[in-house]
């Protein structure tokens, strides 16, 4: 497969070199290869492999930017998504913008890692030999003995943080063993392989120790940690041990696959209030039909089953999902049962992906992708229509209640928050008025709801905490 047939509309932008740059003229980190630019595309568990790198080269005595202006070093770093066909053409967009500006001399060397090259590597030398070098997920290492050297030096399980510095995201296992019909994951990253409970707490103890106050532990299912090298699900175990760090205020754990869910997990969050009321489920779809063809080894009244069991176990638990539309076989009749159980659950957040045909995925092998994209998009945006109104009467049931919010910047003429109940960047935000306080980022106040949108909240802080 070439990579025009990936994204074939970029690659004639490329030929035809039409891609603006996104950086100014000037060439000021020229000349000095001890600066480095990485630019993360895709997820947050991409993001952390990049805090990981920026801190392995910051050992060999090399400065790491990152999402810097491509004229502020003189070597890029693209961290690629290969996941999904969005995901590709934007890792692709970001790289042909690299490969201009090294043609107009504002960059001198520029690579490619991450999950783009992992499968495509082959297929971009060959059409992209501006690139100095590709390399994949399983080829990090290679990346450091070519820009340190002799200089490498062990990070240990310390990593530089990019996002703001009371939050962080604590990657707990790589890959997955799952074989859902529509995901390329398995391919792309390989089997499952948690990492040791010793190994997942020093770093969250070097994180808390930077001042980080909320851990947001991530992996492609975090259910299923610890059963490849414990036998045995460890989640709870590892969310006890990570209750224990001094420092941390809340931990939030996402992407849990609903089939076996450890429900001992569910007594831990009422008996330990640093594990925030929520939780991301991805259930993707309630049709036994389709949960069959998706290969989820789940039914829909076992996915109700389970909602249910959490929402009675802890009514006011924030529960997010996502789910997919146009996967193929879905009928109508499919897709109103699916938009039945989401006006039914009521979920507090939920996103939803229009099906994509993948390569070196169960679903491409084996079916066929007939039902047209605006069909797709018109089930997504109806499902988003059902939820927008959900969230927003989910929002007003608020107004009057205080809640403890984490203030995580600062927008124009507010300071924006979140509560437990919400992640960031993808949730509902807590506006409060600059004229009505002074807020330090990253501290916590209790804060009284005034009012609410559909997907924000506003409101007064009661007294100045933490």
């Amino acid at each position: 497969m070439s990579i025009h047939d990936i994204t074939p509309g970029l690659c004639a932008a490329h030929d035809s070199e039409q891609f603006p740059l996104s950086c100014g003229e000037g060439v000021g980190g020229r000349g000095c290869l001890e600066k480095i630019n990485i630019i993360t595309m895709g997820c947050s568990k991409n993001l952390v492999d990049s805090e990981h790198l920026m801190q392995r080269l910051k050992a060999a005595g090399i400065e790491a930017l990152h999402d810097a202006r491509l004229d502020e070093a003189p070597t890029v770093i693209v961290n690629t998504c290969g996941f999904i066909r969005s995901a590709r053409e934007e890792s692709l967009d970001m790289i042909l913008q690299c490969v201009q500006a090294k043609n107009k001399g504002v960059i001198e060397r520029l690579f490619v890692i991450g999950c783009l090259s992992e499968v495509y590597k082959k297929d971009l030398e060959k059409e992209i030999p501006e690139v100095d070098s590709f390399f994949g997920v399983k080829s990090m290492d290679g990346i450091i003995r070519l820009l340190a050297g002799d200089r490498q030096a062990a990070a240990n399980n310390e990593r530089a943080l990019t996002t703001p510095s009371h939050y962080a995201y604590l990657k707990i296992a790589e890959g997955c063993d799952r074989t859902c019909a529509f995901c390329a994951i398995p391919h792309i990253r390989g089997r499952h392989v948690s990492l040791s409970l010793e190994d997942v707490e020093a770093e969250a103890r070097f994180l808390s120790a930077g001042g980080v106050k909320e851990l947001l532990v991530i992996s492609q299912d975090v259910t299923y940690y610890g059963l490849d090298n414990y036998k045995k699900q460890m989640l709870p175990t590892l969310t006890q041990r990570l209750c224990r760090i001094d420092g941390i205020r809340w931990l939030r754990l996402h992407y849990a696959y609903p089939q076996h869910f450890p429900l001992e997990l569910l007594d831990l969050m009422l008996a330990e209030p640093k594990i925030c009321r929520y939780i991301d489920i991805p259930v993707q779809h309630i049709s036994d039909k389709m949960l069959s063809k998706m290969r989820r080894n789940i039914t829909g009244a076992e996915t109700m089953r389970l909602m249910e069991q959490i929402r009675t176990k802890i009514p006011d638990i924030a529960l997010r999902t996502t789910l997919i539309v146009g996967h193929p076989g879905e009928t109508d009749k499919d897709f109103e049962q699916l938009l039945a159980f989401v006006e039914q659950m009521r979920f507090d957040r939920l996103g939803v992906f229009t099906y994509s045909h993948e390569e070196n995925t169960y679903a491409a092998a084996h079916y066929s992708d007939r039902i047209p994209q605006k069909v797709k998009q018109a089930r997504a945006d109806r499902i988003m229509e059902v939820q927008k109104n959900i969230s927003e009467e989910l929002n007003r049931q608020k107004i009057g209640k205080t809640f403890t919010t984490v203030i995580d910047r600062e927008e124009g003429d507010y300071f924006i928050g979140r509560t437990e109940y919400d992640s960031p960047e993808v949730d509902t935000e807590v506006l409060i008025a600059k004229t009505d306080a002074t807020c330090a980022i990253g501290n916590f106040y209790p804060v009284r709801i005034s009012d609410a949108s559909e997907y924000d909240l506003y409101g007064q802080i009661v007294k100045k905490t933490s």
